[in-house]
């Protein structure tokens, strides 16, 4: 065990080891061992060690077990190797030579989970039109299309949208399936396309772009491409992407902690212009939060 790297954390309380994590000077991909007694496991919860790991931007390695005590391992996880810091790459900043191409956010439980409950929410399987902005590498149809029977799928119409071209090609080689249309458009320009009318809209942080003009790409959407009885389900990043992890709480500008209200001001917009066209509405999720709404009636 490298000594340096070695905390003895035996009958300490969450607030010692707490501010002993405050304190820690660390580099990237450094990983620090730190020991438990196994009733301090049984008493805090592997959990909490979880939440621990991403309050300090790292990621939890898998723990050693010892005669009477647990050591947990922590690698530090590279702030500068972030999508979000990737710059100068225009309309490929989300394409497949990206560092966001490489995210699967759907192999997230707390991610997947959360959409499929959604999917469920509006009834997806009586949905038959469906549109989605910002598609990508087309994940979340992946998703549609593992929750339902053979017939129901082939039943419905899927047109994906994003506006990186090589991530549309991807889309298209990899789902060939013939009721699926992926198309490269700049999403400000969605109505020149002249598309028909959608029962279900889906958005996973998208119209958060700051390209976009969030209130008025949405109230569009609503009223330009959503059936008169037709559902959204809207994904709102409470998280940030770093070293190839999800890490829990949304970045606001000029803030160096997770910062919230913009992401609580958009939803509280959403929820009440819904809420006003008779839409029942509910919000769930945590690493992403989800917007979902259905007719009343």
């Amino acid at each position: 065990m490298n000594y340096q790297n070695y905390k003895d954390f035996r009958a300490k309380s969450s607030r010692e080891i707490l501010n002993c994590f405050q304190s820690l000077q660390i580099k990237s991909h450094e990983i620090i061992e730190v020991e438990l007694l196994e009733s301090d496991i049984n008493s805090i919860g592997y959990k909490a060690f979880v939440d621990l790991a991403q309050l300090f931007f790292m990621k939890m390695l898998t723990p050693k077990q010892k005669e009477n005590s647990v050591v947990l391992r922590f690698k530090k996880l590279d702030l500068e190797s972030s999508f979000h810091r990737e710059e100068n790459m225009g309309n490929e900043k989300y394409g497949v030579n990206s560092q966001f191409f490489t995210i699967e956010k759907t192999a997230q439980f707390a991610f997947l989970y959360h959409y499929e409950q959604a999917l469920k929410f509006i009834d997806v399987k009586n949905k038959k039109r469906v549109l989605n902005l910002g598609i990508n590498k087309g994940d979340e149809f992946l998703v549609i299309k593992e929750m339902l029977k053979d017939d129901e799928f082939k039943d419905k119409k899927f047109v994906g949208i994003d506006y990186s071209k090589s991530a549309i090609e991807f889309a298209k080689s990899n789902m060939r399936d013939e009721n699926m249309e992926f198309i490269c458009e700049d999403i400000n320009r969605l109505n020149e396309l002249n598309l028909e009318k959608f029962d279900l809209i889906i958005s996973i942080g998208t119209l958060q772009s700051s390209n976009i003009n969030f209130n008025t790409a949405f109230m569009s959407l609503f009223q330009n491409h959503l059936q008169k009885d037709g559902a959204m389900i809207l994904g709102f990043p409470n998280c940030r992407w770093i070293d190839g992890e999800m890490i829990y709480g949304a970045k606001a500008p000029n803030y160096a902690f997770s910062e919230m209200s913009l992401v609580l001001k958009d939803i509280h917009f959403c929820k009440k212009y819904l809420q006003q066209k008779k839409y029942r509405v509910v919000i769930t999720g945590k690493d992403y939060l989800f917007l979902t709404a259905r007719k009343i009636g």
